[in-house]
């Protein structure tokens, strides 16, 4: 078993430490929202614990006006971990204990302000602390002399909701569910479960940013994101909670894969992704067991001193991204943005979500899009012509920084979870 490496492990959220962007950024002329935790109190009783034992919590802005009975809930990401060793690790940051989480700004689709956020910025806002390491879907339990986990991330789903059903989203008028990276994924999950807690009088759709992983060969011709994902089904006990309908048919590994679920969700469905995701990139098709002489270390710090072969790579990882959207983009109920971009999630951040420099197809910036297919105000399935023809992107660019080192920054300090977290400005 291979263990997912520190890089992965730590999703690169590290944008904030060792990336920049290919645009230039504007910050907002005052800070944004910050918003405090809260603990899911009855968490305890139900056994919905962290790694750690700790209680799970989330953040929420309550909404108002025209937005008071609206509710949008987006799930965190932060890669997995499918190994004891990389559990035991991520239980000493914020992805694995809410001992280390701290207030929060909440920008992009979580911002309080129309102009950075135009249909959902007076919504009750919720934002999922993530910190089970198999996108809110363990059922399990590691005890040794030495360690104790949890793999408690279906519980913390259900009792998280529960909390939050109490809180008034029971009487919801309409709701999304959304999420970034290992949160996008986990969005995906649990689409229909958020559906089934609602009455039919409710409008429910739910949104993936980032969370459509690929099981493709990487350049050395192993899956190693199906060999991740083997040690997260197997060690947190996702054959008890993945999708049924799935599980008839296939394998519980191949039903982590969203590519394999997808098209059976029932539930309105909004995929966003990047054509050329930059955390699959570097850490499933080309990872350094895959280049372990580093050849595409240029490539992977600046795509733009990428040669036409390595392109070409990037290009077919595309097509297959696409191929397995097709059955999923036949109905007119699901949307679809796939921008032929350098980056992972960018519902999380104004300059990527809504802005005069944002990403955008056809003229729609991303926000635009998925407030057109929540709303019906259009059928939205976008998907933008290949590289490099997209001069609106917002590309991550990697620093010629040594990769140790930047690890290192991340790794050491009880507050790295704060730092990751890219605020406005700091990216």
């Amino acid at each position: 078993m291979k263990a997912f490496g520190i890089l992965g492990f730590f999703w690169l959220v590290s944008v904030g430490w060792v990336c920049s962007l290919d645009k230039g950024y504007a910050a907002p002329s005052d800070s944004p929202l910050i918003v405090d935790l809260t603990l899911v109190k009855s968490a305890g009783s139900e056994g919905a614990l962290c790694l750690d034992g700790s209680l799970p919590g989330y953040h929420l802005d309550l909404g108002y006006g025209s937005g008071a009975n609206n509710w949008v809930v987006h799930l965190e990401g932060g890669a997995w971990c499918n190994d004891t060793k990389t559990c035991v690790a991520r239980k000493k940051t914020a992805l694995g204990s809410s001992k280390y989480m701290k207030p929060i700004p909440f920008v992009g689709i979580m911002s309080n302000r129309p102009e950075e956020n135009p249909d959902f910025y007076n919504w009750n806002r919720v934002y999922v602390r993530y910190c089970d390491g198999a996108s809110f879907s363990g059922e399990g339990f590691h005890f040794s002399p030495f360690e104790v986990l949890y793999f408690r991330g279906e519980r913390i789903w259900y009792a998280t909701m529960g909390d939050l059903m109490s809180k008034g989203m029971k009487d919801a008028t309409q709701a999304l569910l959304s999420g970034c990276s290992a949160g996008g994924l986990a969005s995906i999950l649990h689409c229909d479960r958020f559906r089934a807690l609602f009455p039919a009088s409710t409008k429910v759709k739910c949104f993936a940013d980032a969370g459509f992983f690929l099981d493709v060969a990487d350049i050395a011709g192993h899956r190693y994101l199906r060999e991740i994902y083997n040690g997260v089904v197997d060690l947190q006990g996702l054959q008890k909670t993945l999708p049924l309908e799935c599980l008839y048919r296939m394998d519980a590994t191949s039903c982590f894969f969203p590519q394999n679920l997808v098209a059976n969700v029932e539930t309105p469905l909004f995929i966003l992704n990047a054509a050329y995701d930059d955390w699959q990139i570097p850490e499933s098709l080309v990872n350094p067991q895959a280049d372990p002489n580093g050849l595409w270390m240029g490539c992977i710090l600046d795509y733009k001193t990428c040669s036409s072969a390595q392109i070409e790579v990037f290009q077919d990882f595309r097509l297959q991204m696409l191929a397995h959207l097709k059955e999923f983009s036949k109905s007119h109920k699901n949307g679809l943005f796939i921008n032929s971009c350098f980056i992972h999630c960018q519902s999380e951040f104004n300059n990527t979500w809504f802005g005069p420099d944002s990403p955008s197809i056809g003229n729609k910036s991303i926000a635009e899009s998925v407030g057109d297919w929540y709303f019906d105000r259009a059928v939205v399935q976008k998907i933008d012509c290949p590289y490099p023809c997209d001069n609106t992107c917002v590309n991550h660019i990697f620093k010629k920084l040594s990769w140790a080192s930047s690890l290192l920054k991340l790794s050491g300090g009880d507050d790295f979870q704060q730092y990751v977290r890219v605020k406005e400005g700091e990216i």
